[in-house]
């Protein structure tokens, strides 16, 4: 008996220790899944979503990375039973596998990983761009863009070109000429910088990003691709309020221009290039380097170059929108031409060895009648077939231009009848021999003083083009003797 009151303390401690060992809970340790495996880009980040369950309740987590680095960018919060996790991986500079460790750490202290599988490849540079454009797109620094066919971008959309851009259209003539459409209503935000333009050139050019004159193509090839052409909902003077552009086939609506929105904004163009284009559909119907059709006055285009375009380096069909320090180089028709009384301002500009007109200036064509304004131009006329031709209808202002270079048979032919015009402060640099009545008919020699070469006044402010033209950084301006 006295055995057994010896022994009962013990019993009931022991019981009171089953007891508690009873009542203590356990809880699994949590469950951790990694999403599926993904590619990336050298140097590129991605996001990667963890997703969790935890039963003692979420305390931490931690990650760590190969290949890369890894950050936890969305945790979860302290005591959540289940929920996602979200990482932030970029790539490192070597091509392979990589790979994020996520371990999420419960409020008993316990873990669980996952790993998620990244296949680090090398960045894309060139990308081909095969369908009209009907969503917002931005094309990116550093990467090429490869025009497979015609590309519109499409009413209400907007194209964003950073600046580096380099643009490569495959070659293409007939319905199949390759170039960039902006439709009515859509918008293009081409915002070069003098340290890194855009460019629009053909497949054939080697040219990539961070340079400026191409490595392997002449400044006189032209007609390997289309061009860009700009749509807008300005009015023009024509047959009907809105007509098709030439260039583009009829069968292609996206080619429609005109309206009566004189403020019209179709985006912004800044330091941009365009070389080798001109592809034609057909006879007489070719594609300029730049087309501006029924461009509003809202539409920003400022320092654009054009080169070795087969048919004309700008024109304009109507419109108000306003163009300042354009270069037009190595034109294989007209370098300037105006059309359907375009209604706006062309600003400091240059023009080398046009292969027609440097200036072909036309009148109304309907019943829309609008002048337009020429100022502060340079002109190396080279091999042009003329200087200035006008249409007894021209309604033109033309203001401080330069003509030097020189040959025999150019002319400016004849004074605008039907509108007054106003032609003030020409000078022009004479081959020897020759007299100003040479090369400026009917009596346009009385608005033009000779001068000995490089004694101009008036003219382009070169220093606008230096840097990112090609005819500058190449010689060519200096060569010709501007």
């Amino acid at each position: 008996m006295k055995n057994l009151l010896r022994l009962f303390p013990l019993l009931i401690g022991f019981a009171v220790i089953l007891n508690a060992c009873e009542d203590e809970e356990t809880f699994k340790v949590p469950a951790v899944t990694a999403p599926s495996a993904q590619d990336t880009e050298i140097g590129a980040s991605i996001n990667l979503t963890f997703s969790f369950t935890s039963e003692a309740g979420f305390k931490s987590s931690s990650v760590s990375a190969t290949n890369g680095t890894a950050i936890v960018t969305t945790n979860a919060s302290s005591g959540d039973k289940s929920g996602s996790i979200v990482v932030s991986y970029t790539a490192g500079n070597t091509e392979g596998a990589g790979s994020v460790l996520l371990t999420v750490t419960d409020a008993e202290n316990q873990t669980s990983s996952a790993t998620a599988v990244i296949s680090v490849v090398e960045e894309e540079i060139e990308i081909p761009v095969t369908a009209n454009i009907s969503t917002n797109t931005t094309w990116e620094t550093g990467k090429v863009y490869i025009l497979e066919n015609r590309i519109a971008v499409l009413d209400g959309v907007t194209l964003t070109i950073e600046p580096g851009v380099i643009i490569k259209g495959q070659a293409g003539t007939g319905s199949n000429a390759t170039a960039l459409l902006i439709a009515r209503g859509a918008t293009l935000m081409a915002e070069g910088t003098a340290n890194s333009p855009i460019i629009f050139t053909s497949i054939a050019d080697e040219i990539m990003p961070g340079e400026i004159a191409s490595p392997n193509l002449d400044p006189d090839l032209n007609g390997l691709w289309g061009g860009l052409l700009i749509l807008g909902n300005a009015p023009i003077s024509a047959d009907a309020a809105s007509v098709q552009i030439e260039g583009i086939p009829p069968s292609d609506q996206n080619g429609l221009y005109g309206g009566d929105q004189p403020e019209d904004n179709s985006g912004i163009i800044r330091y941009v290039s365009i070389r080798h284009g001109g592809s034609n559909i057909g006879e007489g119907n070719e594609i300029n380097g730049l087309t501006l059709g029924g461009v509003g006055s809202g539409t920003i285009i400022e320092n654009v170059e054009i080169v070795a375009n087969q048919d004309d380096g700008i024109e304009w069909f109507g419109g108000t929108v306003n163009v300042t320090n354009a270069l037009v180089w190595n034109a294989g028709d007209d370098a300037i031409d105006t059309d359907q009384s375009w209604g706006g301002t062309l600003d400091n500009f240059v023009v080398v060895n046009p292969g027609d007109e440097c200036f072909e200036l036309d009148g109304p064509e309907g019943t829309m009648e609008a002048k337009y304004t020429l100022l502060n131009g340079s002109v190396y006329a080279g091999d042009a077939e003329g200087l200035v031709d006008n249409d007894d209808n021209t309604w033109v202002d033309m203001d401080g231009i330069y003509f030097f270079g020189l040959a025999a048979g150019q002319d400016f032919d004849q004074i605008p009848t039907e509108y007054t015009c106003s032609f003030t402060n020409f000078e022009a640099t004479l081959p020897d021999g020759t007299a100003l009545t040479d090369f400026f008919k009917d009596g346009s020699d009385a608005f033009v003083t000779e001068v000995a070469a490089g004694a101009n006044t008036v003219g382009a402010d070169l220093t606008e083009f230096e840097g990112w033209t090609w005819a500058e950084v190449s010689g060519a301006l200096d060569d010709a003797g501007f």
